[in-house]
Formats: C-alpha cells, sequence, structure tokens
C-alpha cells in the first residue's frame, strides 16, 4: 500500500504474534549462525537450523578457581537444563586425528598448541548432542588469548559464571576435597560429606601431590590471568560467591543462565497489574504510564466514561452503574477491545488494571487478541488492604487525598471538612477481598509467567520491582524432562 495515499496502519495481531513466537529474535539468531558458520548452502543450512526443536540452545561457561566447586555445580546444572558437561579430559577422550595429536603432546607432558587446542573444541562443540542441546563448558577458556581465539573461532557463550571465593578457603576444600572413582562426583570431608555409606567408602583422593604449597602456585596461576577473562566476558558475565552452601550457589547459578539478555526487538508493552483492593494499582499504573509513555486504562473508570458520553452503549450500561450491579463481561469486553484498539494503545502500549477479575474475563480478553506480554500480582495481606482504604479521605475543598496514618491532615479545619467514600467502609471492604480472593488463584493458574510483587512496601520500591521485570525478558522455561 501507498503510504503516500492511504497511511499505513499494521494490525495489532502482527505484532502480537512476532512477540510472542520471538520473530526478530529467531532471524537475528539465523543471520548471526550464518555469518559465524559461512555454510556453503545457506539456504539448506537454514531449512536444517529452523527443523530443530530449539535454535536458542545454552552455552554456558563456567570458570573459577581450583576448588570453587566448578564440577559439581557444572553436573548439577546439565541434569536440570539437559546441557552437555565439556571438561578438557572430555575434549581429549574421542578417537580423533585431532585427539590423537594432542595425545602426543600431553605423553611428553607438553602444552597442547593453542591452536590444536582450539580446534580440538570446535570439533567437540559441532556434534549433534551439543549443536542440539547445548554446552556448558567447564574451566575453558583458561586464558585470554584462550578466550579470545574461540571467539574468532565463532564460540561465543551466552552465559559466563565465575565463581570466586577466598584463598584460605580454596586451600581447605582442597585438602580436603575427595573423588568417586565410579561417578567422578566430589565431595568433602567437611562440607559435603555423602549420604551414602557405600560411595563414602569408595571416596579417593584426588590423583597426584597436594599440598598447601602446590595449591597456592595454582591459585597463582589462575589470578594471574583471571582478570583478563573477566574483561573478555564482561558483556555475559556473573560473578558469584562460592563460599556459601552448594545449595544457594546452584540457585544463583540456574536463576542467572535461564535469564535472558535484553532483545533488540521493537517492543510493544501490554500490561495487567492485578491484586486485592488497596494493593496500589492504579497508583502503580500511574507511574509506568507517566515514565514509558504509554496508555493507562482502569477498567472503571473507562466504564463510568462511557456512560457519560450518552452514546448507544452508554445509555445501555448507565442503568447498572447507577444501580450498583455489575455490568455483563460482554458489554465491558466490547467496550474495553475498542478502547485497546485505538492507535494510541496499538503504539504505545498500555496498562491495565481492574480488569480481568475472573477466569473467563481473562480467557475473553485472550479471544480478543488483546494478550499481555506482562502480567503482575501485587500481594498483600488483608489487614493491610483494609488499614489502606478505610482509614482514607479526600479533602472536598482542595482534592488532596489523606491518610490517617500515612498523610494525616495539616489542620483539625481541614480534617473537619474530610469526606470517606462509602466504598471504603470495612464491612464493603472486606466483601471486595473476598471477591477477589475467590478468584485469584484461578487467575494465577491461567497466567503462570505472571510475576508476584510484595505490595506491602513503598510506592516507589513497589514500582522498582514491577520496572526491573517490565523492562528485561522473561527467564526462559526449563523444557518437561519427565
Amino acid at each position: 500500500m501507498d503510504a503516500t495515499v492511504k497511511p499505513l496502519r499494521i494490525p495489532p495481531e502482527m505484532s502480537i504474534y512476532a512477540e510472542k513466537h520471538e520473530i526478530f529474535d529467531l532471524i537475528q539468531t539465523l543471520v548471526r549462525n550464518l555469518v559465524v558458520d559461512k555454510p556453503v548452502d545457506p539456504i539448506q543450512y537454514l531449512i536444517e537450523m529452523l527443523k530443530r526443536e530449539s535454535i536458542e540452545v545454552p552455552r554456558i561457561m563456567l570458570l573459577g578457581p581450583p576448588a570453587s566447586g566448578k564440577r559439581t555445580i557444572a553436573k548439577k546444572l546439565c541434569e536440570h537444563i539437559g546441557a552437555i558437561h565439556i571438561t578438557a579430559s572430555d575434549i581429549l577422550k574421542d578417537d580423533t586425528d585431532l585427539t590423537r595429536a594432542a595425545q602426543e603432546y600431553t605423553e611428553k607432558n607438553k602444552e597442547i598448541p593453542r591452536e590444536l587446542w582450539i580446534k580440538l573444541i570446535q570439533e567437540r562443540l559441532s556434534k549433534v548432542d551439543c549443536v542440539r542441546r547445548g554446552w556448558v563448558l567447564e574451566a575453558i577458556p583458561k586464558t585470554r588469548e584462550e578466550a579470545l581465539c574461540l571467539q574468532e573461532a565463532g564460540i561465543a557463550p551466552e552465559h559466563v559464571v565465575i565463581l570466586q571465593a577466598p584463598d584460605a578457603v580454596l586451600i581447605e576444600r582442597s585438602l580436603g576435597k575427595r573423588i568417586d572413582p565410579v561417578t567422578g562426583d566430589v565431595y568433602h570431608v567437611t562440607f559435603m560429606w555423602p549420604e551414602s555409606a557405600e560411595v563414602a567408602q569408595r571416596l579417593e583422593r584426588p590423583q597426584g601431590l597436594i599440598s598447601e604449597d602446590v595449591i597456592s602456585r595454582q591459585l597463582q596461576a589462575y589470578h594471574r590471568e583471571a582478570h583478563a577473562v573477566q574483561h573478555t566476558y564482561q558483556s555475559c558475565l556473573k560473578i558469584i560467591d562460592a563460599d556459601q552452601p552448594h545449595v544457594d550457589v546452584f540457585a544463583q547459578v540456574l536463576t542467572y543462565v535461564l535469564s535472558r539478555h535484553r532483545s533488540a526487538a521493537p517492543h510493544t508493552p501490554r500490561v495487567i497489574l492485578l491484586g486485592p483492593p488497596g494493593s496500589g494499582k492504579s497508583l502503580q499504573a500511574r507511574l509506568i504510564a507517566q515514565k514509558y509513555n504509554i496508555v493507562s486504562i482502569c477498567c472503571g473508570e473507562l466504564l463510568k466514561a462511557v456512560a457519560a458520553d450518552e452514546s448507544s452503549m452508554g445509555e445501555l450500561i448507565k442503568p447498572f452503574l447507577e444501580s450498583g450491579r455489575r455490568v455483563p463481561d460482554s458489554m465491558v469486553l466490547q467496550i474495553l477491545t475498542e478502547r485497546l484498539s485505538r492507535l494510541d494503545c496499538v503504539t504505545r502500549g498500555w496498562v491495565l488494571h481492574s480488569f480481568p477479575q475472573d477466569v473467563e474475563q481473562a480467557e475473553a480478553l485472550q479471544e480478543s487478541n488483546f494478550s499481555p506480554s506482562r502480567v503482575f500480582f501485587l500481594e498483600m495481606t488483608d489487614d493491610v488492604a483494609v488499614e489502606r482504604l478505610t482509614l482514607r479521605a479526600i479533602d472536598p475543598v482542595t482534592g488532596e487525598r489523606y491518610h490517617s496514618l500515612y498523610k494525616p491532615t495539616p489542620s483539625a479545619e481541614v480534617h473537619a471538612r474530610l469526606r470517606y467514600n462509602p466504598c471504603d467502609s470495612e464491612a464493603e471492604v472486606q466483601r471486595r477481598l473476598k471477591e477477589y480472593w475467590t478468584h485469584a488463584s484461578a487467575l494465577q493458574g491461567f497466567y503462570p509467567q505472571a510475576v508476584r510483587v510484595n505490595a506491602d512496601q513503598d510506592p516507589h520500591t513497589v514500582f522498582e520491582c514491577l520496572e526491573s521485570r517490565l523492562v528485561g525478558r522473561l527467564p526462559k522455561v526449563l523444557p518437561d524432562r519427565a
């Protein structure tokens, strides 16, 4: 269509579909792999990539000094995300021309040339299991030069995790390290002893001379290269304190590798705020709309505005509003979808609250092709909600809002003329809370990726929590490995 003759308006369904299926990121990934791999037949290469179950597979490097727990965390991580665990010894196990050439150097106690070593890593990561399931490289690379050579070879991690701990802790761990010769699992005589007596009996000390001097030299060698390696991967790096229980370390590592880097894809925010009465949905919607220039829509206020404009729909819903009855869902949805279809909402995005109130409304909204990109539940206890609502009032002269605890009136004169909303009576608030909790569990099930935020804190703190999850991408969902 010629834009000079008639403005071209892209249907909102197109952008929703593109965001849902991450078309922009898909194309970006295809082009990146195409440039890195330089296949002879680009079309067939792209076809084969699209046939895979997932193009975005884990590409993780787990680094750290000796005895920082890399082996334990890497094995556990691969069990959870289904990636292939790769160590330096694993790379040399295959019987290929490259590995045989590398074995000649190791048998002579010589260092494998960097060029040969990079080819070995490249050969292992190009195998079908790594291509389809992703990989976790443990303790690779060790130097900045090695990291730069991997980048030149097209081996770029999505996440790099470095485990750190004081040298004194690492020396103590090294001296107490024990290895299960059957599984290769690492244990410690003090910090991590196996529960099984059978496993405990077969544990062995690591091979080679282990003394405090040897470990100190190993740590010095690591520290000489650590800063340069960190600088190489600073854009995707996460440093985690390893001097804590391994369960906590693993939880932090897993959270990071499931996170996703910010996408350059165009994004139109479509936000729904849910929560009990008094949780601050109106305030947070206003703050989000002001900062990101999106449209704030309160369903209740929208219905009142339609009823006041004397349109045909306004005349239909006016009796329901005047009598305090619930407006039929079909009418609410018709009014709401018409508002969300306007150009400002389509181009700038929207933040919606006071709708949906139950699963039926949520399903109807989704069937109308107005799926939210983010859903937040503002959570608080009933006691706090009652305290917030029943103690608030408004000054009819200035329009200023006051609260008996959080914002008392400046004078007795102002206090005397305050007006309380009948909807804020304790009985009415309790009724609304009961109605909310009747549907809350089902709504949380309908929006499984919704983010829960503690609303019983300073409003600006709540806004920061919302904002952090609004601008960032949602974390990856682990595949069902049942």
